[in-house]
């Protein structure tokens, strides 16, 4: 009797093993075909965007006025923080100001900048480069609009600007030069923690948050923060001119910042006006074209692709591993 039950439950134990045996196989086919299915659609995506690059490539590397052919200025965005592989980069702000110069059929460029500033190298390649295309294009204007933010880096960009112009309300200027750092020597000792940084030149752990500042330090930062500052508004008095004064105004290269209605009284600013009203009254233009290099659709797609075959084989190395 007693072996009679233990081949039953020797059976039933067999049939378990392998109905979860049979759960894991179909999980994992499941698991495949999904991922087949993904590496598909990813390479039908790449090949269609292939194709539609070509299409454009052939078309137009500019985006195009209206069918019915009224004139147009060409926009572009200088938007949030300036810096390398942001949106206002250097990489992208430069060829979209290219592509809008070169734009035969546009009246005239406006920069539409709403960003507090960046990185200054950033800045000044963007500055240096519209400064360049003002010289090869004589005839074609460019005018910078700030709106909501047009400070430190923003402004040193539409410096280059022939006019500009603001909200009464804009916050605009903020020439000036900044490093942020942080000190933990204090909460160091207080839990009994030491430093073992080893390091061969004697200022290689200039900026160490772990160790305490020295006066030497700072006045080396100072320096190095002050000769950058001078390149910015070196930038600035090319770019405004005599419609600026520093000496009437000893605050302008302060860092301070300013309304709209105010950085006109010191010459920041040109006059007031959004990009439409700019392009209807300096050129003549009721059409606007954004220039403003944007993220390719299909490369969006693909992101999130991607994300969904790291997802994917996770869960394929979570089945596998079980």
């Amino acid at each position: 009797m007693n072996s009679t039950n233990e081949q039953a439950i020797d059976a039933l134990k067999q049939v378990a093993l392998a109905g979860i045996q049979e759960q894991r196989r179909a999980r994992r086919w499941n698991i495949l075909f999904r991922f087949i299915f993904i590496l598909i659609a990813v390479s039908f995506i790449m090949i269609s965007a292939g194709i539609l690059g070509n299409i454009s490539q052939l078309s137009s590397g500019a985006p195009s006025a209206s069918a019915d052919g009224d004139a147009y200025v060409a926009q572009v965005s200088v938007t949030g923080t300036i810096m390398d592989g942001q949106a206002a980069s250097a990489s992208n702000l430069i060829g979209a100001l290219q592509d809008a110069f070169e734009d035969k059929d546009a009246k005239g460029v406006i920069i539409r900048c709403n960003s507090p500033g960046g990185s200054p190298v950033q800045s000044s390649h963007i500055y240096n480069e519209i400064m360049r295309l003002r010289g090869l294009y004589p005839e074609k204007p460019i005018y910078a609009v700030a709106e909501d933010v047009c400070a430190s880096g923003g402004y040193y960009i539409i410096a280059a600007a022939q006019k500009i112009f603001a909200n009464e309300s804009s916050l605009v200027g903020s020439i000036g030069v900044r490093m942020d750092s942080f000190g933990f020597v204090e909460i160091m000792n207080k839990l009994g923690i030491e430093s073992r940084q080893i390091t061969a030149g004697e200022n290689k752990a200039l900026l160490d948050p772990f160790k305490p500042q020295q006066a030497s330090d700072i006045q080396y930062l100072e320096k190095l923060l002050a000769n950058t500052h001078q390149h910015f508004i070196d930038a600035v008095k090319a770019g405004r001119g005599d419609r600026i004064d520093a000496e009437k105004n000893p605050d302008l290269f302060s860092g301070l910042f300013w309304s709209g209605d105010q950085a006109k009284d010191i010459g920041l600013v040109d006059g007031f006006g959004s990009v439409q009203s700019v392009a209807r009254e300096e050129l003549d233009a009721e059409t606007i074209v954004d220039f403003t290099l944007k993220d390719d659709i299909f490369e969006r797609l693909s992101k999130r692709l991607g994300a969904s075959v790291k997802s994917t084989l996770v869960g394929m190395q979570e089945t596998v591993l079980r």
